[in-house]
């Protein structure tokens, strides 16, 4: 007995410890840069498309406004710059993960004070008519282009503060970084979605826009109050380094300017990728495989989810509440709780886990399709799926952190990050072609098979990381 009373104490010691580790600062600023990323999203695209509508933009035009948001598929095209040029002054003031991301979210509240001053408002179709009519094309050009400016700005702090997130904490601390990333995250998709619709309904789309570009000033203020991370090398260093010294000298027939402009491509595009398969060999094409297809089954449920809730006879207060409010708060706890078993058990059994739940839970919304419109069944669905996705995606994060080596933290992740949206996207634009040919219990059956392929290349990655381990001690 004593020794069982013993070895409770210390597991009970050991979750406290786990626990313990939110408290510390870069984990806590961790869920203020969190909120500051997630806050941009919705208002570029539900929240924004609602504004459109009341306008009277058409449904095409509203449409092509998803285009926007393939800036946060290519932003490795951008991520060397944030890995290696300096901002003058700024940069020598806060550090080269502080500058970008204070950069980033200075555009983002440019961005959505500047959409606060278009003229977007339906206009009467003809003097003293009723009828009203989409606002003059110019307009909705200038809301286009604006979206596209916090876009790109938007993208651009996510850049640097992955780069920030992983480079902060130790190895050990990641799935806890990543888990109050992905708290703050969903909190800023709150204020976004339900925060913005409310300010919205009561004063006006041009209140609820300046309020949210106040609450940007929450990232700003944590970024001029964390230390940025020691192992940061100095931005603009690149062509000091040895193996670009070198590359550069095996070209001394070109000019110097040309020789300087294929020293830091060399530098920041071509060693990043190269770093990455130089370090894994073939199994990079394995590993790459796996980050293409770990999502990609709540990516392809997550497109029909609203308009099944509608065709299934949801009300939009009983979405709004269960889906965007509810939901949220479920899959809060299931990022934290998912922080806690990658540091309890580690990343990969963690990722396994989180792949199994995912494909498993969407079997729940075939089996809602069959229910109706009841509020209970969705209740026990959303619960069930927003708890699999927080724990997943927490795992995720931090797999995706570990493949980056420190040299080349944001353009290496940012390849990542940019591969598993690109191809789930590609994939879920087909989910409405297949509701509509097969139908929804089909569809969601289809979605749940899309997460075998994750789930056996986890087991594959296990496998092969449990060889590696076992040949270093025989060594």
């Amino acid at each position: 007995m004593p020794a069982e009373v013993g070895t409770r104490k210390e597991a009970q010691q050991s979750w406290l410890s786990s626990l313990a580790v939110y408290l510390k600062p870069r984990v806590v600023g961790m869920l203020f840069l969190g909120f500051s990323a997630g806050l941009p999203f919705l208002l570029l695209f539900s929240t924004l498309s609602l504004w459109l509508r009341d306008a009277e933009v058409t449904r095409t035009s509203v449409g092509f406004f998803a285009w926007v948001g393939i800036t946060f598929s290519i932003k490795v095209l951008w991520s060397p710059v944030v890995d290696h040029v300096a901002i003058p002054y700024l940069t020598a003031a806060l550090g080269k993960r502080r500058s970008w991301i204070l950069i980033g979210q200075f555009g983002v509240i440019l961005g959505l004070l500047a959409i606060t001053a278009i003229n977007l408002q339906a206009v009467p179709a003809a003097p003293g008519s009723s009828e009203m009519v989409s606002p003059d094309r110019i307009w909705v050009v200038a809301v286009a282009l604006t979206a596209l400016w916090i876009a790109f700005f938007s993208a651009t702090q996510d850049v640097a503060i992955d780069a920030y997130r992983i480079e902060a904490v130790p190895d050990e601390l990641q799935g806890n970084m990543a888990a109050t990333y992905q708290l703050g995250y969903r909190i800023g998709l709150l204020a976004a979605g339900a925060g913005a619709l409310f300010l919205a309904e009561y004063w006006s789309w041009q209140v609820s826009y300046l309020a949210m570009a106040a609450l940007m000033l929450i990232g700003v203020a944590t970024v001029l109050i964390v230390r940025e991370p020691e192992v940061s090398r100095p931005a603009g260093s690149i062509l000091q380094e040895e193996h670009v010294k070198a590359f550069m000298a095996a070209r001394q027939n070109l000019s110097a300017r040309k020789r300087r402009m294929l020293g830091w491509f060399y530098g920041a595009v071509a060693c990043p990728f190269g770093d990455f398969f130089r370090r894994n060999g073939k199994f990079a094409l394995t590993i790459l495989a796996f980050v293409s297809v770990y999502r990609l089954s709540d990516i392809t449920m997550g497109v029909m989810a609203n308009v099944f809730y509608d065709d299934l006879g949801f009300t939009k207060i009983q979405i709004a509440e269960v889906t965007k409010t509810y939901g949220i708060v479920v899959s809060i706890i299931g990022a934290l709780l998912g922080g806690l078993l990658v540091t309890r058990f580690g990343i990969m059994r963690t990722l396994l886990l989180g792949a199994v739940l995912v494909a498993s839970t969407n079997l729940l919304f075939a089996w809602l399709a069959t229910q109706g419109a009841d509020i209970q069944y969705l209740y026990v669905t959303i619960s069930a799926d927003n708890l699999s996705a927080g724990i997943a995606g927490t795992a995720f994060i931090a797999y995706l952190s570990s493949l980056t080596n420190r040299h080349y933290t944001a353009t290496q992740y940012a390849l990542f990050s940019s591969l598993f949206t690109l191809f789930g996207k590609f994939v879920a634009g087909f989910s409405g072609v297949i509701v509509d040919a097969e139908g929804y219990v089909f569809f969601f059956i289809y979605a749940s098979a899309l997460g075998i392929p994750a789930i056996l290349l986890v087991l594959y990655l296990m496998r092969h990381m449990h060889r590696e381990e076992t040949a270093k001690s025989e060594a």
